[in-house]
């Protein structure tokens, strides 16, 4: 993959309602370390109108390889960059658009 046909990270966070705003925190953590990082293109972090949706937050996330997201990943949780928060349950995979 290149970066004219990025992978697609989505990533939904189950997230208690009282913990939303210490759960967004985090991520904004997590994107200003990540967006220093080699293969980074861009993320986008959605928040469900429906206060009953299974996830809260999904994270939208582009990256030029699957391989340049492992890196990144693996150096924030060795800097342990994201901090953890209670509840907050991610559930991230890696995506290719394959029609548009």
């Amino acid at each position: 993959m290149s970066a004219h046909n990025p992978v697609i990270l989505i990533n939904p966070f189950v997230a208690p309602k009282d913990r939303l705003e210490e759960a967004i925190r985090a991520w904004e953590a997590g994107r200003d370390f990540l967006r220093q990082q080699p293969g980074y293109i861009s993320t986008k972090l959605h928040q469900s109108h429906s206060p009953d949706a299974q996830y809260l937050l999904i994270n939208v996330a582009e990256w030029e390889t699957s391989e340049a997201f492992k890196a990144a990943t693996a150096a924030m949780k060795e800097y342990a960059v994201f901090p953890e928060v209670e509840g907050v349950v991610p559930a991230p995979a890696l995506y290719s658009v394959i029609r548009t």
